[in-house]
C-alpha cells in the first residue's frame, strides 16, 4: 500500500512531511519537480514529475492517492483510482459528480474520502462530537429546540485596513462570494444570492473573547443529515459559515459592488490579480485561523445544554496555521485508510466516535487554543 501524494504547495507540506517522517511509503508527485524537492527533498528522494499518464501507470491496487491539487482535478484522479482499485483522499467538498462514484467505489472495494481538511474537515469532527455528546446527555429530548452554528475563517494575525490578507490566489474567495447560500434562521430557510447580505456579528468564546463578522457559506442544509440531526427535529438555526474580522463588510464594499455586477471571467481574474498584488500575506508573516462550532439546546425557551468547540491557531516554526490544520487532517485520513478504518465508497470526515475523538486529540497540538467550552 503506497501513498501517492500529489501537489506540494504550501498548504500541503506539514501533513506530507509527517507521513514521510513516520516511515510510510510515500511517492511525491508534482510539476515542477523542483518545487517538490524544495518542499521535501531533505527527507525523501522518491519524487516524480506528474506528467500525463505517469501516475496512472504507477498505481497498484490498494494504493492511496492524495490530491492536494486544484479542486477541478480531483474528479479525474478519483475516477482513475476506482478504475485501478486504489483509494483516494482530498480535503475538498464532495461534489455531485464525486458522489456519483459511490457505487463504483463500493464495487471496487475502495474508499473515496473527501472533506478531511480544516473547513470542511475539522469542523465536521467537532459537529459530530457535539451531536453525539448531546444525544448521550440527560437533557436529550426530541422536543427540544436546536441551534447549530459553525464558523471558520483564515484572518490576518496582524490586521490591515482591508481586514483580510491573501495567502494564495484570491480567485477562490471571490467565486465563493458569488455562490448563493442556504441556511436556517428563526426556524425558516434563509436563501441569499449574495452571502454578504446575511452578515451578522458573532462573539467567539475564545480565552480572550473576540467579536467577528460571519456569513453563511454555500448550502448548509445537507449537513442536517450528515451531522445526524434527527428527522423532525425542531431546528431554530443551522448554518455553516465564514468568519471575518470586524470591519470586513465595510472594507469590501467596492468588491461586493463589482461581484454584484456579475463580472466576466476575464474581469474576475483581473480583480483577483489586483487584490493579490495589494493585499498579500507577506513572506514570513504569520497567518491565523479561527474555528467555532456550537450546539445550543433549549427547552421551554431556556438553554439546558450548550457547548462550543473553539480553535485559534497562528503560524509558527512548524509552518502556517492553515497548512498545519488542512494537511494534518489529510494525513490522519490517509493513516485511517491504511488501517482500514474508513469504509469503502464516497465519504466525508468520519463520524465514528472513536475516530472523531482521536482526530480531535491529534489536532490539538496544531493549534494554540483548542477546547470545548461549556456554556450551561
Amino acid at each position: 500500500m503506497r501513498i501517492h501524494w500529489c501537489g506540494t504547495g504550501l498548504s500541503s507540506r506539514p501533513g506530507l512531511r509527517r507521513l514521510i517522517l513516520a516511515g510510510h511509503p510515500v511517492t511525491v508527485w508534482n510539476l515542477p519537480v523542483e518545487a517538490a524537492v524544495e518542499a521535501v527533498g531533505d527527507i525523501t528522494k522518491d519524487i516524480r514529475a506528474m506528467e500525463p499518464g505517469a501516475l496512472e501507470a504507477a498505481l497498484q491496487p490498494g494504493d492511496i492517492v492524495v490530491s492536494m491539487l486544484p479542486a477541478t482535478l480531483h474528479l479525474d484522479l478519483a475516477r482513475t483510482c476506482v478504475d485501478k482499485g486504489a483509494h483516494f483522499v482530498s480535503s475538498s467538498y464532495i461534489t455531485s459528480e464525486m458522489q456519483a462514484l459511490d457505487e463504483p467505489a463500493r464495487e471496487a472495494g475502495v474508499a473515496i474520502v473527501n472533506e478531511v481538511g480544516l473547513d470542511p474537515g475539522i469542523d465536521h469532527l467537532m459537529a459530530h462530537d457535539l451531536v453525539t455528546a448531546y444525544r448521550a446527555s440527560a437533557h436529550y429530548d426530541r422536543d427540544n429546540v436546536l441551534s447549530f452554528t459553525s464558523y471558520c475563517g483564515g484572518v490576518p494575525a496582524v490586521p490591515n485596513a482591508f481586514r483580510y490578507k491573501f495567502s494564495w490566489s484570491p480567485i477562490g474567495v471571490l467565486r465563493a462570494l458569488m455562490t448563493p447560500a442556504r441556511s436556517i434562521r428563526d426556524f425558516t430557510e434563509l436563501s441569499v444570492v449574495h452571502p454578504w447580505d446575511a452578515v451578522r456579528t458573532y462573539s467567539a468564546p475564545l480565552r480572550h473573547p473576540e467579536t467577528f463578522e460571519v456569513y453563511p457559506n454555500r448550502d448548509s442544509l445537507p449537513y442536517l443529515e450528515a451531522y445526524r440531526f434527527e428527522r423532525g427535529s425542531r431546528v431554530k438555526e443551522f448554518v455553516r459559515g465564514t468568519l471575518r474580522l470586524n470591519g470586513w463588510t465595510e472594507a469590501w464594499a467596492d468588491i461586493f459592488d463589482e461581484l454584484d455586477a456579475a463580472p466576466s471571467n476575464d474581469r474576475l481574474k483581473e480583480l483577483s490579480d489586483e487584490l493579490w498584488e495589494k493585499y498579500p500575506l507577506e513572506e514570513g508573516e504569520v497567518d491565523r485561523v479561527v474555528l467555532c462550532v456550537s450546539l445550543k439546546v433549549e427547552k421551554a425557551g431556556t438553554p439546558v445544554w450548550h457547548k462550543t468547540w473553539v480553535l485559534d491557531a497562528t503560524g509558527d516554526i512548524r509552518g502556517s496555521a492553515m497548512a498545519r490544520l488542512v494537511s494534518g487532517t489529510v494525513a490522519l485520513a490517509v493513516e485511517a485508510v491504511m488501517a482500514r478504518e474508513m469504509p469503502v465508497g464516497v465519504h466525508g470526515a468520519p463520524h465514528d466516535p472513536r475516530l472523531v475523538q482521536r482526530w480531535l486529540e491529534e489536532t490539538r497540538s496544531a493549534a494554540q487554543e483548542m477546547r470545548r467550552v461549556d456554556h450551561v
